[in-house]
C-alpha cells in the first residue's frame, strides 16, 4: 500500500493528541538521571573500544555492573562472545522482561559500543578522556554511538529502580563491531531474545539538525539504506620498456573504462520513503531544486531535471544508484609499461532495484571491454526498505516533540550504511529512531576530529528515549 503522507498528517495530529493525554508520556527524567547518564557517558569514553585494542569486554563489565545494580537478573543480561581475528570482542543483550506472559513481540534497541580509532596528534582534546568545553563534551565516541549506549542503559536502569513492568519484552541490543565487519550484530540477531523483535529501533540513525541558537530545523526517522557494494576493474597485459610503447597499455585500458562508468547514469527510481523524501524536500528547498523535484515526481526519465539535481549531490543522492572510482593502482616502475591496473568502483545502490547482481550487469555493460574484468568486492549485505508503519512513526514523532514541538519527523532513506541493514536481511523491519539535535555541518564530527556532542542536546535525548520506550512497552 502507498504511503499517504498528507492522510497520515492528518491522522497524526489525532493521535498526538490522543497521546498527549496520557500520563506516561510526559517526561519523567529528573536531574539526577540525566546526570548518571552523562557520568556513564564519560566512564564509556577512555575504552578504546576501536578494533584490535581488545576493549570491549572490560566495557560490558562496567554496563553489567551498572545494570545488575538497578535489578537485572543474569538471566537478563547476555554477553555475546566472538573471536575476531584473534581479539576478543563481544556483544551485549540486555532483556527488560515484560509482565507476565506477553502476546505482543519484542522490540528491540540498537546501539554499538565500538568506535573508530582516533590518533591525539589530529585532535585538539584527548579523544580517549572526556573534556566538557562550551557547552559540549568532548571524546571519541560521544556521538558515535557511546552516547546512546549511555542513554538506553541508564533508561532501562532508571525504568527498572522505578518498578516500571512493561507490556511487551524490551530488549538493548548493543554490538562490538558495527564499524568493522557487523559480525557480533549478526550473532545478536541469532538470540532468541533479539530473533523475535516484531521490529527494531536504532539510535545509530536518525536524528535532527538545529542552528547555532538551538533552533529545531528537520528531524528524520530513517527507514532505509542504499545497499553498499564495490567492484574491482582489472586489466593485465605483457608490460615491455617504456621506451617502446605500443597500443596495449593497462592504464590506458582502465582509463577508458573509468570514463565510460563516468558518463554512466543510473534512472530516477522512487519508493514511498524517497517520493515522501523528495516531497519534503521540495517543499523546503523551494525554486530550481522544487521544480526540478516535482518534475521528476511525475516524470522521472526528465533529462533536464536529473541534468539540474545533478549539481546537488548531496540531494541527487536518494534519487539513483551511484557508482564512482575511489581507488586506483598500476604499474611497478616508472621505465616500464604496465602489466597490471586496478581501480576501485565503489556504488551505493537504491534497494529493492535489482540489487548487487543487476548493478554488477549494468557497469559490465558500460565498459564493454574484453580488455577489463570487474569482479565483487567482499559480500554486500542486501536488505530492502522497512515499511513505514504508522504506528511507530507516531510514536517517534511524539517523541520528538517532547523536546521539540511543531517539528513533523520525516522518514528518510541514509547514503550510509549501519547494522539496521543486517537486521532488515534478517526480516526485522529497523527504523533509524535517534532524535539528536546537532549543529550541522558544525558538529558533524562521527569518524572525524574533535568529535563532541551539545550536552543539551543530550540531555534532551534522555527525555526522548524514556518517552519512547515506554511508548513501545506500555504496561505500568
Amino acid at each position: 500500500m502507498r504511503f499517504n503522507y498528507r492522510h497520515f498528517a492528518a491522522l497524526l495530529s489525532i493521535t498526538l493528541a490522543t497521546l498527549f493525554l496520557s500520563p506516561t508520556t510526559q517526561s519523567a527524567v529528573g536531574e539526577q538521571a540525566k546526570d548518571e547518564a552523562l557520568a556513564l557517558l564519560k566512564d564509556l569514553i577512555p575504552y578504546r573500544s576501536a578494533k584490535g585494542y581488545g576493549q570491549i569486554p572490560g566495557m560490558i563489565d562496567h554496563l553489567v555492573g551498572k545494570l545488575k545494580a538497578a535489578g537485572f537478573s543474569d538471566e537478563d543480561i547476555v554477553r555475546v562472545p566472538l573471536d575476531i581475528d584473534g581479539e576478543a570482542v563481544s556483544g551485549l543483550i540486555v532483556r527488560y522482561a515484560a509482565q507476565g506472559v506477553s502476546q505482543q513481540r519484542p522490540v528491540a534497541f540498537l546501539a554499538h559500543m565500538d568506535v573508530v580509532d582516533a590518533l591525539a596528534e589530529n585532535w585538539e582534546t584527548k579523544p580517549f578522556e572526556p573534556h566538557i568545553k562550551e557547552g559540549y563534551l568532548y571524546g571519541r565516541g560521544t556521538q558515535d554511538n557511546k552516547f546512546a549506549v549511555a542513554l538506553l542503559v541508564t533508561t532501562f536502569a532508571k525504568l527498572k529502580a522505578e518498578g516500571y513492568q512493561p507490556d511487551r519484552d524490551l530488549i538493548l541490543a548493543f554490538s562490538g563491531d558495527e564499524e568493522s565487519g557487523m559480525r557480533t550484530t549478526r550473532k545478536i540477531i541469532q538470540h532468541p531474545y533479539v530473533r523475535n523483535a516484531e521490529y527494531a529501533l536504532n539510535s545509530d540513525a536518525g536524528g535532527g539538525s538545529m542552528t547555532r541558537e538551538g533552533k529545531p530545523l528537520a528531524f528524520s526517522m530513517q527507514a532505509a539504506e542504499k545497499v553498499y557494494a564495490s567492484f574491482i576493474l582489472s586489466t593485465h597485459n605483457s608490460g615491455g620498456h617504456s621506451s617502446a610503447p605500443r597500443a596495449e597499455n593497462a592504464i590506458y585500458d582502465l582509463a577508458r573504462a573509468l570514463l565510460r562508468i563516468e558518463e554512466l547514469q543510473f534512472p530516477v527510481q522512487f519508493n514511498e520513503i524517497t517520493r515522501s523524501m523528495a516531497s519534503s524536500l521540495a517543499e523546503r528547498e523551494g525554486g530550481a531544486v522544487a521544480e526540478a523535484l516535482h518534475t521528476l515526481l511525475e516524470n522521472p526519465s526528465d533529462e533536464q531535471a536529473i541534468a539540474l539535481m545533478k549539481d546537488y549531490p548531496q540531494y541527487s543522492n536518494m534519487l539513483w544508484t551511484t557508482c564512482v572510482a575511489t581507488m586506483l593502482t598500476a604499474g611497478h616502475a616508472e621505465n616500464a609499461l604496465p602489466q597490471d591496473a586496478k581501480a576501485t568502483v565503489n556504488c551505493r545502490i537504491l534497494p529493492d532495484t535489482g540489487g548487487v547482481e543487476h548493478v554488477h550487469s549494468v557497469l559490465s555493460k558500460a565498459v564493454n571491454s574484453n580488455q577489463v574484468t570487474i569482479e565483487q568486492r567482499g559480500q554486500p549485505v542486501e536488505s530492502p526498505a522497512s515499511p513505514i508503519r504508522e504506528d511507530v512513526l507516531a510514536i517517534l514523532q511524539a517523541g520528538v516533540a517532547v523536546n521539540y514541538p511543531g517539528i513533523t519527523l520525516q522518514p528518510t532513506m541514509s547514503s550510509g550504511g549501519t547494522e539496521g541493514r543486517e537486521y532488515r536481511r534478517a526480516g526485522i523491519p529497523t527504523y533509524g529512531a535517534g532524535s539528536l539535535a546537532l549543529v550541522r555541518p558544525d558538529d558533524s564530527r562521527a569518524h572525524g576530529s574533535n568529535e563532541r556532542i551539545p550536552l543539551q542536546s543530550f540531555y534532551n535525548e534522555m527525555d526522548y528515549w524514556d518517552y519512547v520506550i515506554r511508548r513501545v512497552g506500555g504496561g505500568q
